[in-house]
This record gives C-alpha cells, sequence and structure tokens, in this order.
C-alpha cells in the first residue's frame, strides 16, 4: 500500500489514524476474509483498503454513499470489489452475513445529543451481522483530556453534540464479543491546523507522549472484536 493509498484511505489525521490501519493489517488472517461493510463510509476510505485487498465490500453511509465514494473507488480500480448500499448503522439489514465489519469516527455522530441507547445499538446491530468469528476492526474518537474537550466545544462545529466515548463506555460496548483488544492514541496531533502540522504532532505522540499519558488523555481508541 503507498502512502498516497493510506491518506485516500484515512483522510484526515492521518499519521495518528494509521496506526489502526497497521494493528487490523497484522491481525487479520486475510486469507480467510471473503465480504466485508464499511459503515459510515462518507468518501469510502475503508471501502477502498478492502477492495485494494480483493474483498467484495459493501461502502455504506446513512444516505447518498455512492455519490460521495464511488469517484475515489474508481480511482484507485477497486469499483469491481465494491457496492454501494444506504445502510443506517443502527439498523443494518444484516444476519451472520459479514467476515469483516469495518468502522472509523462514526460513533460520536451517531450519539448526538447525547444518545449513549443509539450507540449501543450500533454495536447490537454489528455483533448481529457478522458471521460467527467474524470481526469487527473499528477506530474512534474518545472523549480524551479536558482540555481536548473544552476545545472541541470551542473551536469544532459538532464538538458540543457528539458524543465522544469514554474508554469504560467502549468496555461496555464490546462486551457481547467473545473476545476484543483495543489501544488508545494521540495526544497532540488533532490539535493541528492542517495535515502538516499533525503529522509533525503526532510524531511527538509517537516519540513520547503515548508512552508517558494515561490513556483518558488519548483521541483515539482502535481495536478487533470478534463475535
Amino acid at each position: 500500500m503507498t502512502k498516497e493509498q493510506t491518506k485516500e484511505i484515512l483522510q484526515w489525521d492521518v499519521n495518528s489514524w494509521s496506526k489502526a490501519l497497521s494493528y487490523w493489517e497484522r491481525n487479520v488472517d486475510w486469507g480467510k476474509v471473503q465480504n466485508g461493510l464499511e459503515l459510515g463510509g462518507r468518501e469510502g476510505g475503508l471501502s477502498l483498503w478492502l477492495g485494494l485487498k480483493g474483498i467484495t465490500t459493501i461502502c455504506s453511509d446513512l444516505t447518498d454513499v455512492k455519490k460521495t465514494a464511488e469517484q475515489l473507488h474508481l480511482k484507485h480500480h477497486v469499483s469491481a470489489f465494491v457496492k454501494y448500499q444506504d445502510i443506517d448503522a443502527t439498523n443494518i439489514p444484516y444476519t451472520n452475513h459479514f467476515d469483516i465489519i469495518v468502522f472509523k469516527s462514526i460513533i460520536g455522530g451517531i450519539g448526538r445529543g447525547n444518545n449513549f441507547e443509539a450507540q449501543k445499538k450500533v454495536f447490537k446491530e454489528i455483533y448481529k451481522a457478522l458471521k460467527p468469528g467474524g470481526k469487527l476492526l473499528f477506530a474512534e474518537n474518545l472523549l480524551a483530556s479536558p482540555f481536548h474537550q473544552w476545545l472541541r466545544k470551542r473551536f469544532v462545529n459538532w464538538g458540543s453534540s457528539w458524543r465522544y466515548l469514554s474508554i469504560a463506555e467502549m468496555n461496555e460496548l464490546l462486551m457481547d464479543f467473545s473476545k476484543f483488544n483495543y489501544f488508545s492514541t494521540g495526544v497532540l496531533g488533532t490539535f493541528g491546523r492542517n495535515e502538516n502540522q499533525r503529522s509533525i504532532l503526532s510524531y511527538a505522540d509517537r516519540l513520547m507522549l503515548n508512552k508517558i499519558c494515561p490513556d483518558n488523555w488519548k483521541y483515539i481508541c482502535y481495536g478487533i472484536a470478534e463475535k
């Protein structure tokens, strides 16, 4: 996978979120994966990633996902592997169907208005839609430190409405799965005003801050949960 492909897959704060991609690459037996579903796809970055592996994938979002995602897949010549379907992540119309379900940064928005029940429903629906032994690959924004919380409310348009997850809540959301493992990362990276700044700050995170800061100060949680 090239650097350009990685940028198009992750799209924003690439160096920080790429830790999730690297972890997924190492910890899935890709030879056994026949199909996948991306939730909250928007531009379809994670569907591109699965398509580059030759995996038959449904790229989904709440509305108009083909309009927003198809051009990226055409550009990288993976359209033969990708289908499009508008899917509400709280009501996935599949049962025991997917080897892999993947999402990045969608749960906070689904929980708008402090709706933890909707967030819990997403994980119940994912569990239902996975085959026995299927895997959820997740990467999500965490509540993080009080400073992160203050800055979001002040400078991010959706910062006051999103419901960011705590580590304890992540444990609760994953409790139905037979096993799961996750990690947290990222302290300064999100504060960059552009991608170059975010890249520099994420280097400081990797060099030192990820090692010394507590998990509840970090803003990304990523991992794998198995049905």
